[in-house]
C-alpha cells in the first residue's frame, strides 16, 4: 500500500484530533459526548472542511463499513487534488443511518464529495494499527528509494520530487493556523 504524503500528513493530524476529544482533564471519556456536540455543529463546521479536513471529518467516526476495502486502500496514495468523487466509491461504503443526514449536509457543500471521499479514507486508516500503516507504506518506499538511488547514482541529480515543498509545507500551515484560530473563537487558549 502507497500512502501519499498528504495522507500520512492528515492521518496524524486526524489521530491527534481524535485523541483530543477522547477525554477531559479529569481523565474521563467523553469522546461520544463531544462527537454528539461536533455532530450538531456541522452547519458551521462545513466551513472548516477544505482549510481543516481533519477538525470536521471526526464527526463521521465510527460511520463507515467498507465493502470492497481494497478500493480505499488504492485512494491512500492519492494527494488531495486527486481525490475521486464521492459518488464513484459510495457504493463501495456502507455508511451508517445516524449518519446519513450529516453526509446530506456535508455533500450540499462545493467540496462535500471530495470531503466524504477524505473522511472514508481518514476513517479507514484510523482503524488500522499504525505499525501495519507504516510497514506497507516502508515497503513501497524502499522499492522507491531504491529506485531513486539508482537514478542519483545514474545522473549526480538530486531528485526534489522526494523532498516537501514549500507548498505542502504551507498549507500545513494554513491548517493549523484555522484550526488554532478556530478553537481560539470556541474560548480555548492559542498554543503559541
Amino acid at each position: 500500500m502507497n500512502i501519499s504524503p498528504f495522507f500520512h500528513n492528515l492521518h496524524s493530524a486526524y489521530q491527534a484530533e481524535i485523541d483530543d476529544l477522547v477525554s477531559d482533564s479529569d481523565g474521563r471519556d467523553v469522546l461520544r459526548q463531544r462527537l454528539a456536540a461536533k455532530r450538531k455543529e456541522i452547519g458551521f463546521l462545513v466551513q472548516m472542511m477544505e482549510l481543516s479536513p481533519e477538525m470536521v471529518a471526526v464527526v463521521f467516526h465510527q460511520a463507515f463499513k467498507f465493502k470492497h476495502p481494497a478500493e480505499i486502500e488504492n485512494l491512500l496514495g492519492f494527494e488531495a487534488d486527486e481525490l475521486p468523487e464521492w459518488r464513484s466509491i459510495s457504493d463501495g461504503v456502507e455508511l451508517a443511518p445516524w449518519a446519513r443526514e450529516l453526509a446530506q449536509t456535508i455533500l450540499k457543500a462545493p467540496a462535500g464529495e471530495w470531503f466524504m471521499t477524505l473522511s472514508a479514507a481518514l476513517h479507514y486508516m484510523l482503524g488500522k494499527p499504525a505499525a501495519a500503516l507504516a510497514a506497507r507504506s516502508g515497503a513501497d518506499d524502499a522499492d522507491e528509494d531504491d529506485e531513486d538511488d539508482n537514478r542519483d547514482q545514474d545522473d549526480g541529480q538530486d531528485d526534489f520530487n522526494d523532498h516537501e515543498s514549500d507548498e505542502v509545507r504551507g498549507d500545513a500551515r494554513d491548517r493549523e493556523e484555522a484550526g488554532a484560530s478556530w478553537l481560539e473563537g470556541q474560548g480555548f487558549d492559542r498554543k503559541d
